[in-house]
């Protein structure tokens, strides 16, 4: 019997539930978000049912909290995205894993969903657990690992012996960027505040700019790729510092056009795009301890809303991924 059926079978041995999770019935601040109990969702065809362990919490929460994603976002939805637990039903056609996997990874390409005692997700956006990990700090990995790959290999398309700018080193995209970069022995210039200086250099940045008292393209020429993970001003500078021909790639905002063709640069703007073979790539590198990840708060999941004032800068905020702890760790 293949396991889609037999998870199914089981599924429908077990008495319909309901959960708790928290919605979004109309978009706005922190206060909009309500603690619901709803119906327990079923699998569909390439879908897995996730009892969910610890969710992430990330900004782009808060842009799907506020109505400013990127992606459409029919309401009533359920936040989040980023998330670790243990399978307990498959649906008909996913294949390659079992009601009692335990997984990490990313909802679904609407990033919702996650906030909740259950979750469904796409087979295609989870994989194994590094065995490493707690699953609050397996779901502080997902969406924020692989934008630092993505943005490096996939669109930057950095190889050895090159030299990449990374602006935000210290935060939770930039530290991974420059633990990759570093393992693929690429030559990182990162900048950083002053606080976390010591911080990105023991990620092994090769040069650490400190922008609060220097100015990172007085200082930088003919690199071969800029990650842009501030935006702004900062991005603005950044096509300055690369050779002709070289790239220009942003997780946050879309970059001039013409500043890039002024400069014979290439510039792009990326959304992540969490597949299960880039989660099977970064676990191996986490078993292989060339990447640390970095938690900051964690908070029980019926303090979610908490965890986005956080977001919104209205509460203190301990540096690394803020995640939710739904179930036992």
């Amino acid at each position: 019997m293949v396991a889609g059926l037999s998870a199914r079978q089981a599924q429908e041995d077990q008495p319909r539930s309901s959960m708790m999770a928290w919605r979004v019935h109309a978009f706005g601040p922190p206060s909009v978000m309500t603690f619901d109990r709803i119906p327990r969702p079923d699998p569909g065809r390439r879908e897995v049912l996730v009892k969910v362990e610890a969710a992430g919490v990330g900004p782009w929460d808060g842009w799907i909290r506020a109505g400013k994603s990127a992606l459409p976002q029919p309401l009533p939805l359920t936040l989040g995205s980023d998330l670790s637990g243990e399978i307990v039903a498959l649906g008909a056609e996913v294949s390659g894993l079992r009601v009692g996997d335990r997984i990490y990874g990313v909802t679904n390409p609407q990033f919702v969903g996650a906030y909740a005692e259950f979750a469904l997700a796409s087979a295609a956006m989870v994989s194994s657990k590094p065995a490493s990990l707690t699953p609050v700090e397996a779901a502080s990995v997902p969406v924020i690992a692989v934008t630092a790959w993505q943005a490096l290999f996939d669109h930057a398309r950095v190889k050895p012996g090159q030299t990449v700018v990374i602006h935000g080193a210290a935060g939770n995209v930039g530290a991974y960027a420059v633990q990759l970069a570093c393992h693929a022995g690429v030559r990182t210039v990162a900048t950083a505040g002053t606080d976390d200086l010591a911080f990105v250099r023991e990620l092994g940045a090769d040069t650490v700019v400190d922008f609060r008292t220097r100015r990172f393209d007085d200082e930088v020429r003919d690199a071969d790729a800029v990650i842009d993970l501030v935006g702004g001003e900062t991005q603005e500078r950044s096509f300055k510092v690369l050779r002709r021909g070289g790239k220009l790639i942003s997780a946050v905002s879309q970059p001039d056009q013409r500043l890039a063709q002024s400069h014979g640069v290439d510039a792009a703007f990326f959304l992540v795009d969490v597949t299960t073979q880039r989660l099977k790539e970064i676990a191996g590198l986490i078993e292989a301890g060339t990447l640390k990840p970095r938690v900051g708060a964690v908070l029980p999941l019926a303090d979610a809303r908490d965890a986005h004032a956080m977001l919104e800068r209205l509460r203190p905020q301990p540096k690394g991924k803020i995640v939710l702890a739904v179930g036992p760790s």
